[in-house]
């Protein structure tokens, strides 16, 4: 699968950039292969257009914004939230401005995030219940570039038997490599997967679970949303709940942006939000460098043969098998690189 290929990838909703970083002025991102300019409107409201200006093609990136409109930098023509060009300086009163635009994408603010959909969204972004609950804290953790795929993450975020290899120098116990198996529940949306784990519970951890022991048990509820977003709830025996939610938004067919947001049950007294980035950076760190040496084209469709596969990857089998519905039902097929390699018959 090369996600600039597929078009219904373009239908939904991908975490950009958190919405602060607009403050100072418009700012560049690559979404599928897509060069989009974000910036805030009149009302403080994220939008997205085409970064190319329609009079001679330079960035609107590099211009600014103006009473809620964005100006290029080159010549000053200007654009509202819709990329109408509403504005040419160089015209005088008496003289119309062109019927000209530049296209715009749909765009939102949701968790602090700017999100955008290249064309009409055919889902919502994932409900997160406690970002309305006053009992939680919201964390912004991660926003940052991987030479992966958004579906290498995914993956992997399912997957129990990598643990005690990847994350041996944190919660993984490398002499217990057979983890429990999921009990996964197909759902409209993706899937639930649930399991009790023991972990190990390192002393600089301990502040993160609230037990006092070397090792811990987790109740993890995991889901995994169409196409690329995840929503991890570990509960430990403390009554903590460590609830992470992150999308991994296709820059293009081999790097995506990780956006990683925490929410807790407790206070920055009880635990500082920089020990919980810290700890979750450690992990996150050992699972980049990884996914990073893999190849970032998945292929979907198992009659390729391009991936051997065991009991533990149950959760990216289905995956595999909902996304290549996903694009059946909207009327395309998996585009696959002819350069794949495929494993030799038996």
């Amino acid at each position: 699968m090369l996600n600039t290929k597929q078009k219904t990838l373009r239908r939904f909703w991908y975490a950009i950039m958190p919405v602060e970083h607009l403050a100072d002025g418009p700012k560049p991102f690559t979404l599928l292969g897509e060069n989009i300019v974000l910036f805030l409107d009149g009302e403080g409201k994220p939008a997205a257009l085409e970064d190319r200006c329609c009079h001679r093609t330079a960035k609107l990136s590099t211009g600014w914004c103006k009473d809620g409109n964005i100006v290029c930098g080159y010549h000053g023509w200007e654009y509202d939230r819709t990329g109408k060009l509403v504005m040419v300086p160089q015209f005088p009163e008496r003289q119309a401005v062109p019927n000209a635009r530049t296209r715009g994408f749909h765009a939102q603010e949701r968790y602090g995030h700017v999100w955008v959909a290249l064309d009409d969204p055919i889902a919502d972004i994932p409900e997160v219940p406690e970002e309305e609950d006053a009992d939680f804290r919201r964390i912004h953790q991660f926003y940052e570039h991987w030479k992966t795929s958004p579906f290498r993450l995914m993956e992997n975020s399912f997957d129990a038997a990598h643990i005690a290899f990847v994350h041996r120098n944190t919660f993984g116990d490398i002499n217990d490599p057979v983890p429990e198996q999921y009990k996964i529940e197909e759902t409209a949306e993706g899937f639930t997967a649930s399991v009790r784990q023991e972990v190990v519970n390192p002393a600089h951890a301990r502040k993160i679970t609230g037990e006092p022991e070397g090792k811990t048990m987790r109740n993890m509820v995991n889901k995994w949303y169409v196409p690329f977003y995840r929503r991890l709830d570990i509960e430990y025996p403390s009554g903590l709940r460590h609830i992470i939610f992150n999308c991994a938004t296709p820059i293009d067919d081999g790097n995506m942006q990780l956006t990683q947001i925490l929410f807790r049950n407790d206070t920055e007294e009880d635990c500082p939000a920089a020990d919980l980035v810290a700890w979750d950076e450690a992990i996150v760190r050992e699972d980049k460098d990884v996914l990073e040496t893999t190849d970032p084209e998945v292929v979907l469709d198992l009659k390729h043969r391009t991936e051997l596969h065991m009991v533990t990857d149950r959760p990216g089998m289905i995956m595999r098998k909902r996304m290549l519905q996903l694009f059946a039902e909207n009327g395309e097929e998996e585009y696959v690189d002819g350069a794949s390699p495929v494993l030799a018959a038996e």
